[in-house]
């Protein structure tokens, strides 16, 4: 990994976020894109890169992982998660040169239930997601400058206007999409070409895969995030705005 022009932390701005989104939204083909963000990424903040995977498949991992070998792979196991998406990540990180973070909430689920009551996220899903999710992301990205995710514009109108490097200000880093203009048939295309895994989920209709109480397959035709949280009027936990 190349660290000589590394800047500290407090060198990561709004305006290197700004600069490096126009400098990198000109370049058309998707894939070059992506892996021309990604090593910027690397090159710029070393070890205080790193990117996060819900699992649903390898494909921002197998990039990264491209583009900066052994970089860090930030997983969210919420305790809530189908086996198919653990057994996705452990794939994923054995086959990969990558160095996979496990991150945990503060308290299990059953300490969760004993505190709150049992299923918390049917009652008060913004507050299940808070404490599985959001709060304990925001403790792991804070040894970083600047972290990556899978967000992609086609997946919901609340993602629409992703960049492909933006500055996340609720946290004070440098954020990049490096998946942002890319569309489904971008993402197949690329897992079949490298033989990139995929969550098994997706072959059963779950188009956006979260936690287990909280997912459902969609109909065909259907908005792909309609399966999260279905009969709240919620699809964002809280990770990306």
């Amino acid at each position: 990994m190349t660290t000589a022009i590394r800047p500290t932390p407090e060198l990561a701005t709004p305006e290197l976020a700004a600069a490096a989104d126009a400098r990198f939204e000109g370049i058309a083909d998707p894939v070059e894109q992506a892996l021309a963000v990604l090593r910027w990424a690397g090159e710029t903040f070393g070890d205080d890169f790193a990117i996060t995977s819900s699992m649903a498949d390898g494909l921002l991992a197998h990039l990264a992982s491209r583009a900066v070998p052994g970089v860090h792979v930030v997983f969210l196991d919420t305790g809530y998660h189908f086996a198919e998406t653990i057994g996705t990540r452990d794939w994923t990180s054995g086959v990969l040169p990558i160095t996979l973070v496990d991150v945990r909430p503060a308290q299990t689920v059953a300490e969760q239930d004993a505190e709150y009551g049992p299923e918390l996220h049917r009652r008060d899903p913004d507050l299940c997601c808070s404490l599985r999710k959001v709060q304990p992301l925001a403790t792991a990205l804070a040894g970083y400058a600047a972290w990556g995710s899978g967000v992609r514009r086609d997946e919901a109108p609340t993602r629409a206007g992703t960049k492909v490097v933006d500055w996340d200000a609720k946290r004070g880093m440098v954020k990049v999409n490096p998946l942002a203009a890319w569309t489904q048939g971008h993402v197949d295309a690329y897992v079949a070409e490298h033989q990139v895994p995929v969550n098994p989920l997706q072959e059963i209709g779950y188009a956006s895969i979260g936690c287990a109480p909280c997912t459902r397959p969609v109909a065909p035709g259907e908005d792909p995030r309609a399966g999260r949280w279905a009969g709240h009027g919620k699809t964002e936990c809280g990770l990306h705005l």
